[in-house]
């Protein structure tokens, strides 16, 4: 997403790339509903299952879903509000020509055509097969690789602009590692039974998106496994995501004459003047390693076989939005292979989503107008004050840390931008153009909007102003470059935060979001960035290395805990699970302080004010989850299982025990000597 790189915004969660159930979804849940609890599990032995269960037996996943939960709720209420702005919008009386009302409303008529759609079949996209056909050598390949890139087909890699680590006020451009058809490198170089079957219908997939190209069934299988070779080359030489956790290990920048050296068959020159990147200076090459082995496979490997890559590519990425036959093929992959999912959505939610991904901003304009009041921005502004608060005492107390680190974090937990809300300044769509008709062609007139929008902004100073998520979205993020906090509209609302439930509930729900987000300036990635957003070592040694081994207690933690034959990887949730501990505790303490000076909180349906903040939590994390979507996450996701984000933390907090009266040696309270402690 531009210069926000996945691993470098932290959120709170994982969106499923299925988005929405196939019906209207239940009323959102306001404070907690008793109905949730399971009570024939003791809260000591597995608070998840106590405080969720039976909302786990009578909340079964949607057909068209992969898993379902308290954020599928809310994106449901979210996406009816949407819907409803969209289709008004789209059959309104014939508003100005390029104003935000004409290209949203255009752009969600186009995806709800599906008779034009139908008649177009793939021929929208066949003058890209005819390019790519009409290759003669390295030179044409390379034209058509930017082309291709220029409209969102990210293959064989990616380019983009990112904030330089080493001076956050100014924008570089980026190349990394792309161009697999599966998630994730894991997919193509794991040798167990699930990853080989996971391969093999992966091939039986894009042969059949070959068939219905045209192909007859041999060439197709043959495409296939070409593919399949391509794809693993550039697989083994991707770095995983462990590797890419460090900051560190994909910071390498370089200038032209550099690059021309480690990867010499790419005419760069030609590159950089085609991408908008010649007189921009260096470029951060975040993977070497990849670019040399790509350098070495653009002669080894035959035109041919680069020129079928490319068509599977265009293909791929155009599959979703072309006539039924394509959209069910590629579900089939993308959604009962890899999620488990057996169903795909109807037409008006998927359009809704394409719509908030393409116009986000000026769709989200009209949604904040509807949804969200001044007056809950105010209270969403305060609850963030009381945790940064909370944080703050926190960070003056610490034990393990010194003064030096400690006057350090303080300034840059000072100098935390919160965004809430929305933006204050609304993204301009003015080059957009968008036209009522086939709807690919909308879809890629957008990805190439956001692809000019993006490059341009290589050579200048940072916008701050700038969101990475559109204010309809159930999430939130922290920045490390930015050195921010993000919570869109979208999740300031019940279950997470709800005015009419007690502060209890709503410290261990939003509270615990915020503070997780606020805590992410800390975890393990973080902390390698200053109060500026630069990449800084400002950590004492021996307070770095108090750090590193209480976040090694929480990837030791998290190795152990299995879901069927899969162990969650602690490294890749360490970020993750760092903040969730740390989110936890500081909202606690923020939730503690509000106590002070007043009356004893009343026992609420027999629980204490103590209790009502761990309900809070687990609320948050109540999902059921499909075995495949479940085996997806755990492969390439760094946040780990819900399950795993309520019982985990809570596992460490004597908070917690004390309030609900357990025992050593119960399962859910760790002995003193496997207690992680951080924050």
């Amino acid at each position: 997403m531009g210069s926000l790189r996945n691993w470098m915004i932290v959120t709170l969660l994982i969106i499923s790339s299925v988005a929405l159930a196939p019906k209207a979804g239940p009323e959102v849940e306001r404070g907690f509903n008793m109905a949730n609890l399971d009570r024939t599990v003791n809260a000591c032995v597995d608070f998840n299952q106590f405080a969720n269960g039976g909302w786990l037996v009578h909340n079964q996943i949607p057909a068209a879903y992969p898993s379902w939960g308290s954020f599928n709720e809310l994106q449901e209420k979210n996406r009816d509000v949407l819907h409803q702005i969209l289709e008004d919008t789209a059959k309104s009386a014939p508003v100005s020509l390029g104003s935000n009302e004409q290209k949203v409303g255009d752009f969600y008529a186009s995806c709800m055509d599906e008779s034009t759609i139908e008649s177009a079949g793939f021929q929208p996209i066949q003058p890209e097969f005819e390019r790519i056909s009409a290759i003669q050598d390295v030179s044409g390949l390379q034209r058509e690789i930017e082309r291709l890139q220029g409209f969102g087909v990210r293959a064989p890699f990616m380019v983009d602009s990112t904030q330089d680590f080493k001076n956050s006020s100014q924008v570089i451009g980026e190349i990394d590692q792309r161009g697999l058809g599966m998630p994730d490198r894991d997919y193509y170089t794991k040798d167990d039974a699930k990853s080989k079957t996971t391969r093999d219908e992966y091939v039986k997939h894009v042969g059949k998106m070959f068939e219905l190209m045209g192909d007859e069934p041999a060439p197709a299988a043959a495409e296939a496994k070409t593919i399949m070779d391509i794809e693993t080359t550039l697989a083994q030489a991707s770095m995983t995501r462990v590797q890419r956790r460090d900051p560190d290990a994909v910071y390498h920048k370089m200038s032209e004459a550099q690059l021309k050296t480690l990867a010499p068959t790419m005419n760069w020159s030609g590159y950089f003047e085609t991408m908008g990147l010649a007189g921009k200076g260096d470029i951060n090459v975040a993977t070497p390693d990849f670019f040399k082995k790509l350098d070495g496979m653009l002669t080894s490997i035959p035109l041919g076989d680069w020129k079928t890559y490319l068509r599977w590519h265009v293909m791929n990425a155009a599959a979703p939005y072309l006539s039924s036959k394509f959209v069910d093929e590629d579900f089939n992959f993308k959604g009962k292979v890899l999620t488990g999912t057996t169903e795909n959505l109807v037409r008006w939610k998927r359009c809704v989503r394409y719509t908030d991904r393409a116009l986000g901003e000026a769709l989200g304009q009209v949604y904040v107008q509807k949804t969200f009041t001044p007056e809950a921005k105010a209270r969403a502004v305060g609850m963030v004050r009381n945790l940064e608060a909370a944080l703050q005492s926190d960070l003056s107390t610490l034990s393990w840390m010194g003064e030096a680190t400690r006057k350090q974090a303080i300034a840059k937990l000072d100098a935390f931008m919160n965004k809430i809300g929305y933006p204050d300044k609304w993204r301009d769509y003015s080059a957009l153009n968008i036209v009522r008709g086939v709807f690919v062609r909308d879809i890629w007139r957008a990805n190439a909007f956001e692809f000019n929008r993006d490059i341009h902004k290589i050579g200048k100073p940072v916008d701050r102003t700038e969101w990475g998520m559109t204010p309809p979205t159930v999430n939130a993020y922290y920045n490390p470059q930015m050195n921010e906090i993000v919570f869109p509209a979208g999740i300031l609302q019940p279950p997470f935060y709800d005015p009419n439930a007690d502060d209890a509930y709503n410290y261990g729900g939003m509270g615990a979001v915020i503070g997780h987000e606020m805590t992410h300036g800390f975890d393990d990635e973080g902390s390698k960035f200053d109060a500026q957003g630069n990449r800084s070592d400002w950590w004492a040694p021996d307070d770095r290395k108090n750090f590193e081994g209480r976040a090694a207690c929480i990837v030791h933690q998290f190795d152990g805990f299995k879901f069927e034959e899969l162990h969650e990887n602690g490294e890749l949730v360490a970020g993750e699970s760092i903040a969730d501990l740390g989110g936890l505790t500081v909202a606690y303490a923020a939730f503690q302080k509000s106590l002070e000076g007043k009356p004893r909180a009343k026992d609420a349906e027999g629980f204490t004010p103590e209790q009502r903040f761990f309900l809070g939590w687990a609320q948050v994390w109540k999902e059921n989850q499909r075995s495949e979507f479940a085996r997806l996450i755990i492969n390439t996701n760094e946040h780990p299982l819900p399950k795993f984000r309520v019982n985990g933390p809570l596992s460490n907090m004597p908070a917690f025990a004390q309030a609900y009266s357990c025992k050593a040696g119960d399962p859910m309270v760790r002995p003193p000597s496997d207690r992680c402690v951080i924050w």
